[in-house]
């Protein structure tokens, strides 16, 4: 009859073998190179969804200031101050101030506006992708 014996080990305790940390080492090693991909595409859509939200708040404060004055701004840093239209109502600034861009992206936001046909545009550029409004 054979009798097994159990190893002698410190507090009656086994550690991990060669084998079982190399396996778990291996693992993580996967999931980090699958994970580091990820995490770079979710920052750049942050950084496009943030460009496509501050050019809708400056397209409405635009047209907010249009209503007001019957023209719309020439710049952006229009939108930043009290204006007072024909009637001499007081309104504004319609905006604390003029969003910057994400980083990495171009400063400051483009905007093109024709007074005379009430058409604006507001760009941005960055990421490989360019946000305009409207």
């Amino acid at each position: 009859m054979k009798m097994f014996r159990k190893r002698l080990t410190l507090g009656g305790q086994r550690g991990f073998t060669l084998i079982e940390l190399l396996i778990v080492v291996a693992i993580i090693g996967i999931l980090a190179a699958i994970a580091i991909p990820l995490y770079a595409n979710v920052q750049q859509r942050a950084r496009i969804a943030k460009a496509q939200a501050d050019a809708r708040a400056l397209a409405s404060a635009a047209s907010i200031y249009g209503a007001h004055m019957g023209t719309i701004p020439t710049a952006l840093n229009q939108l930043t101050s009290q204006v007072t239209n024909g009637q001499g109502q007081v309104a504004g600034p319609f905006m604390a101030s003029v969003p910057t861009p994400p980083s990495g992206w171009s400063t400051p936001y483009g905007y093109a506006a024709s007074t005379s046909s009430g058409v604006f545009t507001i760009t941005a550029n960055g990421d490989g992708t360019t946000v305009s409004l409207p």
